[in-house]
């Protein structure tokens, strides 16, 4: 090989490792739900062009000297072994990745019309109102909250909405709300009362109409003197309002970068539970919402009742009086696991979640929210014999049936220490996992369940983007999920395997294209010198 010839394959090799990598980098925070599938082409290919210039500077003596550029069939071949290598793994991950974020919100397909269970105003008591939006709302954001405040007994809890419909939570599992912005309205109107309190959980983004709809709402409600409390993401929706202008707030971990960018009036804080500045408290991620709850009941009440409440849910981790401070996390490489989980999940992945009357609403919760968006193990379904109203009374209505449904499920999970003290039963041949057994923390058990069924670092990623310590928890399994490890191993090995043999067929094609036809062939079809004479 020639000292050019080294020259130029170098060049080349440089800078297609320059085009391929932004990609790669990439597809972590993608898969963890860091940044969208727009924002991760956008950025990689800016960066995939600084890095090509680079590359060029540094290799600057290949471009200012006129050499003939060659490129050479080796290196053709072992690109094509490269990209076919990456592109089995990658596609099969893109298609399932897709596939899972994209279910979690799904609306159901078809139009059901329920009516929300009736309830009861009692002007002499504070009334919170609970945020949803048509596109979908984050479970655990809601119901961790709502049966927080549900539980003292001392406040009217409602689920409002835009509008009158079935809204989509987390998992695919639907709750009727049970009033419009306008019902409330004429709700309080009747009773000569006033809202108390707004809680805004993590919204999907809803559509331009809606989302205006709803920081009209915000902003009137705020204006009216009601207390405007975000969990979670749902810092973006109270922020787009212009509510938190000026103001000092928090929110998940892995939300922060983008608000910090997208919202420069806000002081963004992390590291602690809630960020109480007035008549605006944000919290940080998704069970901070648990504390965040804590605070409205002891500003509202007093803070003997929300120790009672905290008591009531078993949430051990209360700082009466002010937030506790939390790590600040941030994004690890033993986070992979989302995206293993999410790309090439083997085990159980399609599970059945029935639905029974009287289950807490942080039960259903640690389920819906747990196995999917938290950990990407799998799908939920919810499943059941009708509509079903919760502890509290909300009313969830099921996407199948018990009988439908049980022929396509790997697992049947029962929610509810009330369903398991009851044995409800499971359907076909799926024996019911009853999830809740024993008075404690609702996620306690769905983390041990997805530490022994799947894999201990998988609950582990889970608890740390819920923000729910689990050192007191004991989580015994698998360290790690190994096969989903060697799943990409084997199929960028299939690749390879497919990419050579193609080469090896091409090759031979080629071969037999410049083959000589054989002498005595040659010298018959050849007419001797005379023979036009005759």
């Amino acid at each position: 090989m020639t000292v050019h010839e080294a020259r130029t394959g170098g060049t080349i090799r440089t800078v297609g490792r320059a085009m391929v990598a932004p990609f790669l980098i990439l597809l972590v925070p993608y898969w963890l739900g860091v940044l969208e599938g727009h924002l991760v082409m956008m950025i990689g290919h800016v960066a995939m062009y600084v890095l090509m210039a680079a590359a060029m500077l540094r290799r600057h003596d290949e471009y200012v000297h006129h050499h003939r550029f060659v490129i050479r069939w080796k290196w053709v071949r072992t690109t094509a072994v490269v990209l076919v290598a990456l592109l089995i793994p990658g596609g099969v991950s893109a298609v399932s990745t897709i596939g899972r974020f994209g279910d979690q919100y799904r609306a159901r397909p078809d139009a059901v019309t329920v009516r929300p269970a009736a309830k009861t105003h009692d002007p002499a008591k504070p009334t919170v109102a609970f945020l949803t939006g048509s596109m979908g709302t984050n479970a655990a954001d809601m119901l961790g909250p709502y049966e927080v405040l549900a539980s003292t007994g001392r406040f009217n809890t409602y689920v409002v909405s835009p509008g009158s419909r079935l809204i989509p939570l987390t998992g695919g599992l639907d709750i009727v709300p049970d009033l419009t912005f306008d019902e409330l309205g004429r709700l309080l109107g009747e009773r000569r009362d006033t809202l108390d309190a707004v809680i805004i959980p993590a919204l999907q983004p809803p559509a331009p109409a809606e989302s205006d709809s709803i920081s009209a709402w915000l902003r009137q409600q705020s204006a009216a003197g009601a207390l405007t409390v975000s969990v979670c993401n749902g810092a973006r929706t109270l922020a787009g309002s212009g509510l938190l202008d000026g103001r000092t707030a928090t929110s998940h971990w892995i939300r922060m970068s983008g608000l910090r960018t997208d919202f420069t009036k806000v002081n963004w804080e992390s590291g602690l539970r809630y960020v109480d500045d007035g008549n605006v408290i944000t919290t940080a991620a998704v069970l901070s919402g648990i504390d965040g709850a804590l605070r409205i009941v002891e500003r509202l009440t007093d803070t003997d009742t929300a120790r009672a409440a905290a008591r009531s849910v078993h949430w051990r981790h209360y700082s009466p009086g002010a937030p506790a401070r939390i790590p600040t996390s941030g994004p690890e490489p033993a986070d992979v696991v989302a995206a293993l989980n999410s790309s090439y999940q083997t085990r159980p992945s399609t599970i059945g979640v029935r639905l029974t009357d009287g289950i807490g609403e942080l039960e259903l919760a640690s389920v819906f929210n747990s196995y999917t968006e938290q950990s990407m193990i799998g799908r939920t379904v919810a499943v059941g014999d009708g509509p079903i109203h919760s502890k509290h009374g909300l009313t969830f209505v099921p996407r199948s049936t018990l009988a439908a449904a049980a022929d396509g499920l790997d697992r049947l999970l029962v929610p509810g220490l009330d369903a398991a003290r009851r044995q409800v039963a499971g359907a076909g041949g799926l024996r019911p996992e009853y999830v809740h057994t024993t008075e404690e923390f609702a996620f306690d058990p769905a983390m041990r369940d997805i530490a022994r069924t799947y894999d201990v670092q998988t609950a582990r990623f889970a608890a740390k983007t819920l923000e729910y310590p689990v050192m007191d928890v004991k989580l015994t399994g698998s360290a790690w999920p190994w096969t989903e490890t060697i799943v990409p191993v084997l199929l960028a090995l299939l690749g390879v395997a497919v990419a050579m043999a193609t080469g090896a067929v091409v090759r031979r094609v080629r071969a037999a294209g410049r083959r000589p036809e054989p002498a005595a062939a040659v010298a018959e079809s050849a007419e001797p010198l005379g023979s036009a004479a005759g």
